[in-house]
């Protein structure tokens, strides 16, 4: 009889499948960056190496090992070390503050941290004298002595006998803390090669993939390392992005294949060097991590060509919930430039009210999801597993409706929806009317506690370059094209929006800005 416990009927894990592109492409680039190359053969040898090296160092199976790192080769090598000794890898973002590095290290209770001694140095000084990791080893050499990347080198290349299994852990992501204090979120290799199957499956990738990583490889960009080598294809590095280099790496390489946030998108549309620019070669523009304004891809379609794919997903469902495909990204379908795209196949999605029903085709609900893509629950947080899987579903926070023709639409984040004088007013709506203003360039929409009103509509905008608007003029606006409930009671204007570590806009540093004015 079948059963999960069983290993007859046991799934891949991540460490199998990196080994199987490697023996695969053995002569082919696996990794290019300024630093050097690594073909798959040369990669799999120090991957090798380094895994010897964290056992020696008195990593056991099931251990946590967090990395701080920046997009180096050498990283990504003892990123996938650690997968074929089977340790839990957890990943410090490279932007977030000293407090959170502590608080994940504690939470997620890593015997040993990675960082990037040229990048680094100062916080692995600060997290090793906190107490907060007992162990912390530096890629590079220091005068306090050797590091990872001359130690592994005097350790045998030779193959390591993989113990695999499947139902164990093999990464804790963390929550981007802006709702709330920081969740540790478990995922076993089912998740993970379960978004690595969808990806493949479901993405229009180029015959000979080659990937430009612009994003820190620690979170979204580096999900797509894999699908990269299981194609054969090279991973080129980029460790700080700039929109004038992003370009010249694209031609120069000829990049075919990239992932970026809608700020870096916004970004190149805004260089008033984009046309004197190659970038012919790109195929496929993947996007996603935060809400882009229909009328700012409309602008990239006409500037850059039907290249883009949106990618929609959540930490506890990485990277692979729904798709909007090239083809979909069609100025004669404009309303398609709205939506998140359709449900990915294997994944179970409906719309749910606070009571779990389904709420009917074309209103708006809560999006729930289930299957193996799903993680396997919170980090020592039985309560919040007991919220998120209500019902036996992943409640994801996202209010969403679904067409006829199975297209999913993001309205708004649950904990973002204002409620203003009895209607429900949903921010991403507002965001997305301004930003088809031809004088604005970014906002973002909060509630803001009011006597009357219950909550206050409250826009914080930031004017292109040369742009001039008056409050009244937002106002006026936005009552124009979304009527009198979604205006604005207050306008805010601002040089730029804080960002999260992420990427996102930080709605949680502007509420509690605006909340004291």
């Amino acid at each position: 009889m079948a059963s999960a416990s069983n290993p007859l009927f046991g799934g891949a894990t991540v460490a199998q499948l990196y080994l199987s592109a490697f023996k695969a492409f053995p002569e082919k680039n696996a990794i290019v960056s300024d630093s050097g190359v690594y073909t798959y053969a040369a990669l799999e040898k120090h991957c090798n190496q380094i895994a010897r090296l964290l056992t020696a160092q008195g990593l056991n199976r099931q251990d946590a090992i967090a990395f701080l790192v920046g997009n180096r080769r050498e990283a990504i090598a003892a990123i996938i070390a650690a997968q074929l000794i089977g340790l839990k890898n957890v990943s410090l973002h490279p932007m977030a503050s000293e407090e959170d590095h502590l608080f994940v290290l504690k939470d997620a209770g890593v015997k040993l941290l990675v960082v990037d001694s040229k990048k680094f140095e100062a916080r692995a000084q600060a997290i090793l004298e906190s107490g907060a990791v007992g162990c912390v080893l530096n890629l590079d050499d220091l005068a306090s002595g050797p590091g990872l990347i001359s130690m592994s080198s005097t350790m045998t290349e030779s193959a390591i006998d993989l113990e695999a299994n499947a139902s164990e852990i093999t990464k804790l992501s963390y929550t981007g803390g802006t709702t709330g204090r920081s969740k540790g979120i478990l995922h076993s290799h089912r998740t993970v090669v379960t978004m690595v199957t969808y990806l493949l499956a479901t993405y229009e990738w180029p015959a000979q993939i080659r990937y430009l990583a612009t994003t820190p490889v620690s979170h979204a960009a580096g999900a797509l390392i894999l699908p990269t080598f299981l194609r054969g294809g090279t991973l080129y590095l980029m460790d700080k992005y700039d929109a004038q280099d992003f370009l010249a790496r694209v031609a120069r390489y000829q990049i075919n294949c990239t992932f970026l946030v809608p700020t870096q998108i916004y970004g190149l549309l805004d260089l008033p060097t984009l046309s004197e620019h190659d970038f012919s070669s790109l195929e496929l523009i993947l996007y996603g991590a935060a809400p882009i304004a229909p009328a700012r891809l409309a602008e990239a379609l006409k500037k850059m060509g039907q290249i883009f794919g949106q990618l929609y997903g959540q930490a506890e469902a990485p990277m692979a919930l729904t798709y909007l495909s090239r083809n979909d990204h069609d100025l004669n379908r404009p309303h398609l430039l709205r939506s998140c795209g359709r449900v990915i196949a294997g994944n179970q999605v409906k719309l749910l009210t606070a009571s779990c029903e389904e709420v009917p085709r074309g209103e708006v609900g809560e999006l729930c999801v289930r299957g193996p893509l799903v993680m396997d629950g919170y980090l020592n947080r039985p309560e919040e597993n007991e919220k998120a899987f209500a019902a036996n579903w992943l409640h994801t926070g996202d209010m969403a409706r679904i067409d006829e023709y199975g297209y999913v639409y993001i309205v708004d984040r649950v904990k973002d929806m204002i409620i203003s004088g009895g209607f429900n007013v949903y921010p991403s709506e507002i965001e997305n009317c301004l930003a088809q203003h031809p004088d604005v360039a970014m906002s973002a929409v909060i509630g803001l506690p009011h006597e009357k009103w219950g909550e206050a509509v409250t826009a914080v905008v930031v004017l292109k370059r040369g742009g001039a608007l008056t409050a009244q003029q937002v106002i006026d606006y936005v009552v124009a094209h979304k009527g009198v409930v979604n205006a604005p009671k207050k306008i805010f204007f601002e040089t730029e929006l804080p960002l999260t570590a992420l990427g996102k806009v930080n709605k949680k540093m502007i509420r509690n800005q605006y909340s004291e004015m």
